[in-house]
């Protein structure tokens, strides 16, 4: 797979994967969309859209550019509750290759902290779903060319203003 032996791009891959959510976790929402490719595909699809064949999305972004579109609005625009979220993942699996892009599967977690004062401390479980990236590794660095994160409902309990 890519020139690279099947642990390494099993390494590069989870090791993108971890960075990915290390970095939305802790709130360095300006680098999240360095993780990507200029032309990539960034799409949140509720599970039961995808098992009907519905292409309706919650969130898509077909640009880097919409990426960063989407983190200015969040730090100017958007007004939500103050919150941290914590991801955990788990079950990465490489699926295959296709002309030099990795195709990978991974299960998440997200679990929301609320900030505000009403709620304070309280942690509930956000979302829960699958990745469904499509991965390019060039000179042992990895980005991400789409993700698809399938979320298991489309049932959201508050503004989805962080990406997943």
């Amino acid at each position: 797979m890519s020139g690279m032996s099947a642990i390494e791009t099993r390494f590069a891959v989870e090791d993108l994967l971890y960075a990915y959510v290390a970095c939305l976790d802790n709130d360095e929402l300006e680098d999240w969309p360095n993780f990507f490719v200029e032309d990539c595909l960034y799409q949140i699809i509720p599970h039961e859209n995808v098992s009907q064949n519905l292409p309706i999305s919650l969130i898509y972004c077909d640009s880097r550019g919409m990426l960063q579109d989407r983190v200015t609005a969040y730090r100017k625009a958007n007004y939500y509750a103050p919150h941290l979220y914590r991801h955990v993942v788990s079950g990465v699996r490489i699926i295959g290759e296709d002309n030099g892009v990795i195709e990978a599967r991974a299960n998440y977690v997200v679990l929301q902290t609320h900030l505000d004062p009403v709620d304070y401390g309280s942690t509930e479980v956000y979302s829960a779903g699958e990745y469904r990236d499509k991965v390019l590794i060039n000179d042992g660095i990895a980005k991400l060319k789409e993700k698809i994160v399938v979320v298991d409902t489309s049932r959201i309990s508050s503004l989805l203003a962080t990406p997943l």
